[in-house]
């Protein structure tokens, strides 16, 4: 992979990487108003080496309360244990300078784990992700499995689709916005032309209703391009995970899906393109 490429960013963290509009956010969110005199500290985790985010969002309100927000456009169930990876390592982050050796008790952010969700599957308004739900059965054992684990986590997803969460689009603005350009740019895909027009379309028409218009003008080639990166991101992950299945039908269905959708989502993750996947799912599938 090339380490030199540029910086891996997306529209929704682009949009949403100022503070004020992180404490607009967190306030539609909750259903509360979050006061100006609280301090709103962005530490979203990037890898240095490969020029990316590793996460969507991650900010620290009032030194209490530690947030992740996970933008995703399609639905995975191995959200819970990726935001328990992020989450170490933004606590890690916070507790630095601490020695966690010392007997006394090192206060701590309370956690808040958002995803939020403007994918096709629109039946539902919000979903709760859990942990505990990747556990394996342990009752051949003898374990008695219904007694609480001692360790969980849970995120709730909210649907922002249009027509979704009336109460929390109306309580933000900016997320609003999103959600209509969003949504704009599926209408206009469906006509003749290609995305990237597409996204052009959406973009001019959101600015001349006065939806985002100051975002849209000010980075109006970067959301172009990055929206035209990630939905192309998007049809190749698709592409890669039917294709990963197809290598199940030869090499055993159940090997085939973990080759397929474990690697590919996260081959997506970390930002390989649809041509460096194609090589190392060939490579997976050479070794087996």
């Amino acid at each position: 992979m090339d380490e030199n490429r540029e910086y891996k960013s997306s529209v929704f963290s682009l949009l949403f990487s100022n503070p004020d509009i992180l404490r607009e956010l967190y306030s539609a969110l909750e259903g509360i108003t979050l006061p100006p005199t609280v301090s709103i500290i962005i530490n979203t985790l990037e890898d240095a080496m490969y020029m990316k985010r590793l996460n969507d969002l991650s900010f620290t309100i009032g030194k209490k309360l530690v947030v992740l927000i996970e933008y995703q456009s399609t639905i995975n169930l191995n959200m819970p244990l990726r935001i328990l990876m992020y989450i170490a390592r933004v606590y890690e982050k916070i507790v630095e300078s601490s020695n966690i050796y010392a007997r006394g008790l090192i206060k701590i952010p309370r956690p808040e784990l958002i995803v939020l969700y403007d994918g096709p599957d629109t039946d539902w308004d919000t979903q709760e992700l859990k942990l505990s739900d990747a556990f394996e059965d342990v009752s051949d054992l003898g374990i008695d499995s219904t007694k609480p684990p001692p360790l969980e986590l849970s995120a709730v997803v909210y649907n922002i689709n249009q027509g979704h969460n009336k109460a929390l689009l109306e309580r933000s603005e900016t997320l609003n916005g999103y959600s209509a350009f969003i949504d704009k740019v599926r209408e206009f895909n469906n006509e003749p032309g290609n995305l990237k027009t597409a996204i052009k379309k959406a973009a001019e028409y959101c600015i001349e209703k006065d939806i985002l218009k100051s975002f849209l003008k000010t980075h109006s080639s970067e959301v172009i391009n990055m929206l035209f990166a990630e939905w192309k991101d998007e049809e190749a992950l698709e592409y890669r995970l039917n294709e990963g299945i197809g290598i199940g039908t030869v090499k055993g269905r159940k090997e085939g899906i973990g080759i397929g959708q474990s690697m590919v989502l996260e081959l997506v993750k970390q930002g390989y393109t649809a041509e460096q996947i194609e090589a190392k799912l060939a490579q997976t599938a050479g070794s087996n």
